[in-house]
């Protein structure tokens, strides 16, 4: 299993972190894409998907 931990930060009055580049390697960079956060509640665990934006 890979395990990537990413720093929580606060930026303003919200919380953020970056998207590590080995999650991006399969996206055309050149192309603009949005980034959904999905929480599954039966699991208790969050999902990433990447969309190409239009």
């Amino acid at each position: 299993m890979t395990t990537i931990k990413r720093k929580l930060y606060k930026r303003g009055s919200s919380f953020e972190t970056t998207i590590p580049m080995p999650l991006l390697f399969a996206l055309d960079m050149k192309k603009k894409h949005s980034v959904i956060f999905n929480f599954d509640r039966k699991t208790n665990k969050w999902h990433i998907e990447f969309e190409e934006a239009k």
